[in-house]
């Protein structure tokens, strides 16, 4: 079985690839839609939606197991209180998510419309907010770790 510091250095991995990810994403990729002619903009977006899976979805579900695991096994007190304050986070990441990027994202894949795509820009930053949170909480859980490892 993983140790402690071997799981934390996953899910630190994992939780500040999505902050990247989901900074570039909110930065640069989703005002950039703004550009793509209307007439190809459904299948733009089908592309985006399919690409970036590639991405996200093993970033998330290593996050996500991480995450898991953290809550799950037996862990110093500053620990398993920061694991559940990231798995609350991480239940608002998924639940924005699936409640409403997701919709905006099948809405868009039928056609462009102003006020969808405003609203995917500014609902993300839901999302861009708590990855960010999300990831100081894996840095505090990995700083006390080793702050507190006997080697």
């Amino acid at each position: 079985m993983l140790m402690l510091d071997e799981i934390l250095l996953i899910h630190v991995a994992a939780t500040w690839g999505m902050v990247g990810l989901i900074g570039i994403v909110q930065l640069v990729h989703y005002p950039l839609m703004n550009y793509v002619p209307a007439d190809r903009f459904p299948e733009f977006e089908q592309a985006h939606r399919s690409r970036i899976t590639y991405i996200v979805a093993p970033l998330m579900l290593i996050e996500s197991a991480s995450a898991v695991l953290l809550v799950s096994l037996p862990t110093p007190a500053p620990i398993t209180t920061l694991a559940w304050i990231g798995m609350v986070l991480l239940l608002g990441n998924w639940l924005s998510t699936l409640l409403l990027q997701m919709p905006c994202h099948f809405k868009l894949s039928q056609k462009f419309d102003t006020a969808t795509h405003r609203f995917l820009v500014r609902s993300n930053w839901i999302r861009s907010i708590l990855w960010f949170l999300r990831g100081l909480v894996a840095l505090a859980m990995l700083w006390y770790s080793s702050a507190n490892s006997s080697f």
